[in-house]
């Protein structure tokens, strides 16, 4: 008897372990994002950015054999208690150009949990939940609605938000 996986759909998540000295410092994120929304900018620069995309790039690169190039990139401010609708990244008719995978970063998360929608052949609408943390990472693919719960209530939760093409 054999066997042929046709597809998968696989969610990679971890925390971000950098080097002693490469540390990422969710400060310089925060800003940056409201520098972005401040001038209007899809995405402003920071080298603190960079160093998270390098990090899951590489990390995908060596552990998942998943080459990765941007897409887009923004980062998120949630209110306390904010639940979103389901979002989804791709444009339904125009799979070519839309994006492969959706990573979430948790710059200054608490009490904030991802449910990921996904379908298992005919076992239809199913989901999958996990608190996203501090300094923690959530990837899968963009095809998958998702949607956000801010279920703290005293602060703001930053999320930052990164797709990636698959070549």
């Amino acid at each position: 008897m054999l066997k042929k996986v046709l597809s998968e759909q696989s969610i990679i998540y971890g925390d971000v372990s950098m080097p002693k000295g490469f540390e990422i410092n969710s400060l310089e994120l925060i800003k940056s994002m409201f520098e972005a929304l401040y001038y209007e900018k899809d995405h402003s620069f920071c080298k603190d950015w960079d160093k998270l995309n390098v990090y899951i790039k590489d990390f995908a690169r060596v552990k998942h054999q998943l080459n990765l190039v941007n897409k887009d990139s923004w980062g998120s401010i949630y209110i306390p208690n904010e639940k979103t609708e389901s979002l989804t990244h791709i444009d339904p008719v125009d799979l070519r150009d839309s994006p492969d995978f959706t990573l979430l970063y948790g710059i200054n998360t608490k009490d904030c949990m991802i449910k990921i929608f996904y379908d298992d052949n005919r076992r239809k609408g199913r989901s999958w939940e996990m608190k996203l943390k501090n300094n923690m990472f959530i990837m899968f693919p963009s095809t998958n609605m998702y949607c956000i719960n801010n279920k703290q209530k005293d602060s703001l939760n930053f999320i930052q938000t990164i797709t990636y093409e698959y070549i």
